[in-house]
């Protein structure tokens, strides 16, 4: 091994002010596979072991380390050295290679056959395995094929050393290089060197700014093309984040102009290599004039009003059956008084092909859907039941009695490939589709709902097009609505049971522009009610009033158990009221208890009794964002945690899958979508000023069932009801359904 292989931009020796540790890598303890974060123990020069930890690529046992970093006191593992930059030093004794070379670093070489190289080349041993392989089957054991892996081998482990001393070099973290590594491998200095801005694109966690930042250690001048190409693409993939699909022109233009701090007269020319090369798309659309969209969600868009409209021009299923007689029937049967919209909607359900049914709470969506689902099983039509989340698939399998799914599920999504096996070669199996909570439905995963459905199918979907819209780009309920193009029924008349809500009375208020009654109820009223407001101004004494209420006030009058039926609910992630620092107050009061077992996982602690939610889909573990859990079980020794679902199903994480884990004490309103929970406390405080809008409020207010609880202000609560400024996206689907159903 020629010279030491480097870690670090310059010399430890150079950082005097840092401290510095040197010793022999006697093993690794743990090592995680994704962003080399390492736990080792290193073997000091006067004998003492320590432990090292951090992204620690390319080490192998037996190696000669010179570390840099510091040391800390960790609670639960005592004295660690946590290692910023390193060096593998060549050894310095025949000993020493001997133990460097039977380490593992090269396959195929244990202790007998290092201890015969390195009585052939001695000192020379690493100089002639690099240089030389012709000369090493002068050994004992060794082949000219052997020779050659061994080489090669070798090789391999000079350019992991080579690729991490120029991305440390150039200001990329150790983990962020070991994952860049892993994606490109050999080649990883040339693609960095050549667009640093690929990173942004292929490696998870890293973004525009990021990959900027490298970019300008790297020399790219600030107006250099390929950064302004992928400015743009970050602004207009940020903007998809917000929700929108198209965006006018100017508004790109300005928006990647001050992102990238230059002249808006450089756009123009990314913008044209950008069409050249198939990354965005530019059109007319009126009233939005001159647009730009990523490729991938205008494909999306022209596809779904494609597909919907194939479905939607044919005719629907003939069935034989007197409906009017049906609904007398099962009124009789159920008891019932069905409204007269209500019977609207069931008769457009079966008389027409492509129905939407939206409404608020109290309504009466549900009785809609079970009696459609009746009306089709007596036809012997097959039916397919499905929502966007798994909460919502159980919801509308228990109202109906009968199996409905994720709409992912429904599809049958590859994960391997991020595709669904349904589409337009492998259509659904199904007479009729009924998709609830339509809401939370966003562009591309209606594209891929409408390709898989047959073109004689019954199309029903059902929603709130006033809750929030989906997380992902679009505003899919909306604008079939305003595409004209389905038969929609709007229900609007609240239900005498359902109106004895205050829940349901003061969400359809919120809806339509009012305040909430905030009133608390007389103290000599028959019912308790079902809606409270605690003014509190302070977010600090709002958040121990609503830890008093979880743990203490709400579980004693009304009999709920604070992890299983109680869900805070929070506009933001940050400040004194956001999901964070709520968590944090939260676990400390009525989850998992301090000084018992736990397993730290960045900034997060997870223990015994805490709250938590799945925030990604995990196909073979059959979890799904947004299944919340209680964990049960944590063994810190072997890394793992046990958590219990509320359906009762036990789930194992490892270590490296806690990532997909967070805590659920708390969570944001946008998190609750397609939920309904017993009990509601919602902190609302002009702090959230940036998330205080109508859609939001109301989404917040129709999660609860049985009591919802508001702590803060009158002022915020007024501020959300009157802001509907931000619920417009930058979408044409509605345009592109009626075009298209017009050229029909």
């Amino acid at each position: 091994m020629p010279g030491d292989y480097a870690y670090s931009v310059h010399p430890l020796a150079a950082s005097p002010s840092k401290p510095s540790i040197e010793g022999t890598l006697d093993r690794i303890v743990f090592q995680n596979a994704e962003n080399a974060f390492t736990v080792a123990k290193l073997s000091l020069e006067n004998g003492e072991e320590v432990t090292i930890v951090g992204a620690l690529v390319g080490l192998q046992k037996g190696a000669p380390v010179l570390a840099e970093g510091q040391w800390i006191d960790d609670k639960r593992f005592g004295r660690q050295f946590k290692v910023e930059s390193f060096q593998v030093r060549s050894p310095q004794t025949l000993l020493g290679i001997e133990r460097y070379l039977s380490s593992g670093l090269i396959p195929g070489i244990g202790e007998e056959l290092a201890k015969r190289i390195v009585q052939v080349f001695g000192m020379r041993t690493f100089e002639m395995i690099g240089s030389s392989p012709e000369a090493l089957t002068a050994v004992e054991g060794i082949g000219p094929s052997r020779a050659k892996k061994i080489t090669e081998a070798w090789k391999d482990q000079k350019q992991i050393q080579d690729v991490m001393v120029f991305l440390r070099g150039h200001g990329v973290s150790a983990a962020f290089a070991a994952r860049i590594y892993k994606h490109y491998g050999a080649d990883a200095i040339d693609v960095v060197r050549s667009n640093p801005y690929r990173l942004a694109l292929d490696i998870w966690g890293i973004g525009f700014k990021s990959a900027d930042a490298i970019a300008q250690n790297l020399g790219i001048a600030k107006d250099a093309g390929e950064r302004i190409e992928a400015g743009l693409l970050h602004v207009l993939g940020q903007l998809s984040e917000d929700g929108h699909v198209v965006v006018p022109l100017d508004h790109a233009i300005a928006a990647g102009a001050s992102l990238l701090g230059v002249d808006s007269a450089l756009i123009g020319p990314a913008i044209s290599r950008l069409l050249i090369s198939n990354l965005l798309v530019r059109e007319e659309l009126p009233p939005h004039g001159v647009t730009l969209s990523l490729t991938d969600l205008h494909r999306c868009e022209v596809d779904s009003a494609e597909f919907f409209v194939e479905v939607a021009k044919t005719g629907a299923c003939a069935i034989d059956i007197d409906l009017e007689q049906f609904l007398d029937d099962y009124e009789s049967k159920n008891e019932i008084t069905l409204a007269p919209q209500q019977r609207e909607a069931i008769i457009a359900g079966v008389r027409d092909k492509c129905i939407v049914i939206t409404g608020g709470p109290g309504v009466g969506k549900t009785t809609i859907i079970r009696a459609l689902v009746e009306v089709y099983d007596e036809a012997g039509l097959d039916i397919a039941l499905a929502a966007p989340t798994g909460r919502a698939a159980k919801r509308l399998s228990e109202s109906t009695g009968r199996p409905a799914s994720t709409l992912h599920r429904l599809l049958e999504f590859l994960p391997q490939n991020g595709r669904f096996e349904r589409g337009l070669g492998n259509p659904l199996d199904a007479d009729v589709v009924i998709i609830d909570e339509a809401s939370m439905v966003d562009i591309a995963l209606f594209r891929g709902l409408v390709a898989s459905l047959p073109h004689e199918t019954t199309f029903i979907v059902v929603g709130d097009v006033d809750q929030l819209p989906s997380v992902g780009p679009g505003s899919v309920l909306a604008d079939l609505i305003d595409s004209g193009v389905p038969t929609v029924v709007k229900l609007t008349e609240i239900f005498r049971q359902a109106a004895q809500s205050q829940i349901v009375v003061n969400a359809h208020r919120v809806n339509a522009g009012h305040m909430p009654s905030l009133a608390a109820p007389p103290g000599d009223a028959p019912t308790r009610s079902d809606f409270y407001f605690i003014e509190r101004e302070n977010p600090f004494a709002a958040r121990e009033t609503i830890i008093e209420l979880i743990a203490d006030r709400i579980p004693k009058r009304f009999g709920f158990d604070p992890l299983v039926d109680m869900q805070v609910l929070t506009p933001m992630h940050r400040g004194e009221l956001g999901t964070t620092a709520l968590n944090l107050a939260m676990q400390e009061a009525i989850g998992g208890k301090a000084g018992g077992l736990e397993i730290k996982r960045g900034a997060r602690c997870y223990r015994v009794g805490d709250k938590v939610m799945q925030i990604r889909n995990n196909y073979d573990k059959e979890v799904f964002n947004g299944d919340v859990g209680i964990v049960r079980i944590v063994e810190p020794k072997a890394s793992i945690l046990k958590v219990e679902l509320l359906d009762g199903r036990m789930v194992l994480y490892q270590r490296n899958e806690l990532d997909d884990l967070m805590h659920a004490f708390a969570i944001s309103v946008h998190k609750s979508q397609g939920s309904e929970y017993p009990c509601v406390i919602l902190p609302l405080l002009t702090q959230h000023y940036m998330m205080l809008q109508r859609n939001l409020l109301y989404t917040a207010l129709t999660r609860g069932k049985e009591l919802v609880v508001m702590v803060g202000s009158s002022r915020a609560v007024k501020m959300a009801v009157e802001n509907q400024s931000s619920t417009q996206r930058w979408t044409y689907l509605a345009e592109r359904i009626r075009d298209r159903a017009i050229a029909n």
